[in-house]
C-alpha cells in the first residue's frame, strides 16, 4: 500500500465520520458524548491526512515533546 492509497483510505473515512455525525446531530437521542467522540476522530484523521501530505510521515516522535 502506498502512501497515496492510505490517504485515500482516510479521506474516505473522514467522510464516512461526517455523515454519520450529520445524521447523529439529527436525532436527539445520540448521547452528545458520542458525537463528541466521532468528531475528535473525524479531526484526528484530518490531522493525519494532512500530515502525510506535507510528508511529515516520520515526525510521529516529535508530537511526544
Amino acid at each position: 500500500m502506498t502512501i497515496q492509497d492510505h490517504i485515500m483510505g482516510l479521506v474516505r473515512r473522514h467522510h464516512e465520520l461526517e455523515k454519520e455525525i450529520a445524521e447523529a446531530l439529527k436525532h436527539n437521542s445520540i448521547d452528545d458524548l458520542k458525537i463528541a467522540e466521532l468528531k475528535r476522530q473525524k479531526l484526528q484523521l484530518k490531522d493525519e491526512i494532512e500530515r502525510l501530505q506535507h510528508g511529515g510521515a516520520d515526525d510521529s516522535n516529535s508530537k511526544a515533546s
